[in-house]
């Protein structure tokens, strides 16, 4: 049985490029693993969620092989039991880079298949195609950035005790900032974002969100485990009756990542990306 945790998975290793169609190159990791460092049940989660990929750099063979381009956004829900590593999705969509694929349809077919193979749950999958290029759009969180607040930083691991919120003042409120960082769990690569809160409960103290924030930029994990930390942080520290974590990560290698996690919102319909991704 394949192992399923991150040192086992190709991060931080050379490999050679396939560019013929392989689905074995997909590489899963367990979610549990995380989710129980955080104290979170997998059988009870406290959000529902999704990982919104951007797949930038996809391209085929037409059946006469032709090569065809197009831009692939794939959503694996947040209950499926295991991520995919990203380097392992790169490799896997750059199999495609000399497959000759009997139209769009089968070619978003395979990927469906493969993808919720990998992670154990259903992966939608749609394809933007160059003729539709034009009409993509860039646009940034919407909410109140907060990080023009003048502070002093010295602390740069997460530090959930921070984190306050005044019970005496209800509010409904989105608070952004562009001033997420992380590391990749093995390699140690930086990940920059742009995260989103929304919620309604006691009023956060902003300049202890924004140094709670910071406080991500020298941690080392995948950006779905962020999401999920920064969620179940400020639900415990701050208690708001509904709360919605949104990240949008800058692309690497071609692919972007944008965890999504709520207790109460629907999940966005879109995929706008950012102006830096």
């Amino acid at each position: 049985m394949q192992n399923l945790t991150p040192e086992h998975s190709p991060l931080g290793k050379t490999v050679s490029y396939q560019d013929q169609y392989d689905a074995s190159l997909l590489f899963p990791i367990a979610r549990k693993t995380k989710r129980d460092e955080i104290g979170v049940d997998e059988a009870a989660l406290p959000f529902a969620g999704v990982d919104i990929w951007t797949g930038f750099e996809l391209s085929w063979l037409n059946a006469k092989g032709k090569p065809q381009v197009g831009i692939a956004t794939f959503r694996i829900p947040a209950d499926s039991p295991r991520l995919i590593e990203s380097k392992s999705f790169k490799l896997y969509l750059n199999s495609y880079n000399q497959t000759r694929m009997d139209g769009v349809d089968a070619l978003t077919a395979q990927l469906a298949r493969d993808l919720s193979a990998a992670a154990g749950a259903d992966v939608s999958v749609s394809l933007l195609l160059p003729q539709d290029f034009a009409a993509e759009q860039v646009r940034e969180l919407a909410g109140e950035y907060i990080d023009e607040q003048d502070i002093e930083v010295d602390h740069y691991a997460p530090c959930p005790e921070i984190l306050q919120a005044d019970a005496a003042d209800i509010v409904s409120e989105t608070l952004c900032s562009n001033l997420l960082k992380s590391n990749c769990l093995v390699t140690g690569q930086p990940d920059w974002g742009s995260v989103q809160i929304r919620y309604t409960g006691p009023r956060i103290d902003r300049e202890a969100l924004l140094r709670y924030l910071i406080g991500f930029r020298q941690h080392n994990e995948f950006h779905e485990q962020c999401v999920e930390r920064i969620f179940v942080d400020v639900l415990r520290a701050c208690a708001p009756t509904r709360l919605t974590v949104y990240a949008r990560y800058t692309r690497r290698g071609g692919l972007d990542i944008n965890p999504w996690r709520s207790n109460g919102d629907a999940a966005p319909t879109d995929n706008v990306r950012a102006a830096r991704q």
